[in-house]
């Protein structure tokens, strides 16, 4: 990729993603986001993530965004846009994500991790025989053959081998949020009548 269209990317996600904690309309926030997000996955398609990238936008993009502007149609939009700007979280935030990026930073330069790449780093097999078991070996073998990084599947294995539970109790968790939205929205409308 070459570093304009990369910065350019960054820039995109960054800037979208400023719009976001700074904008007074609730509307305009959920739709940079959305646009944070597709920068993002142009960022992921860009380093040959394919995967990730295409669940970006059909995950984040599609599925939470339509969660989020369900839960802003429950608002009263005009109330939160005449509210006055208060500075204490506006000076946490920036205080928090500088210290995010100082973090960052002291984690990246502390670890071998940036010189590596998937040329240098090759798949253990055995390890990844011992977290999906003995069933994905032949698959996996298969595509390590064929010379291709069978992340797709060491994904999906991963995820509804070993986490499948954890993943249906998010699942749950986001559903029961939206019922709870509903439900306060409601007993809000019906109390101020």
């Amino acid at each position: 990729m070459p570093p304009l269209l990369f910065y350019l990317l960054a820039l995109i996600t960054l800037g979208f993603g400023f719009m976001v904690v700074t904008g007074r309309n609730p509307v305009t926030c959920a739709l940079s986001l959305a646009a944070s997000f597709v920068g993002l996955a142009a960022l992921f398609l860009s380093l040959d993530a394919y995967f990730i990238g295409i669940i970006q936008i059909l995950v984040y993009a599609g599925a939470v965004m339509v969660l989020f502007l369900f839960i802003i149609m429950l608002l009263d939009i005009k109330a939160e846009e005449h509210k006055k700007l208060n500075l204490a979280p506006i000076i946490s935030g920036i205080v928090v994500a500088v210290l995010l990026v100082v973090q960052i930073f002291a984690v990246a330069t502390s670890t071998g991790l940036a010189g590596k790449t998937a040329q240098n780093t090759p798949l253990e097999l055995a390890e990844a025989v011992g977290k999906l078991g003995k069933a994905a070996l032949p698959t996996i073998t298969n595509d390590l053959k064929a010379g291709t990084l069978p992340d797709v599947k060491l994904i999906g294995f991963t995820l509804f081998e070993q986490y499948g539970f954890h993943l249906q109790v998010v699942g749950l968790l986001l559903l029961v949020g939206t019922i709870g939205v509903v439900v306060l929205s409601k007993r809000e409308k019906g109390g101020a009548q």
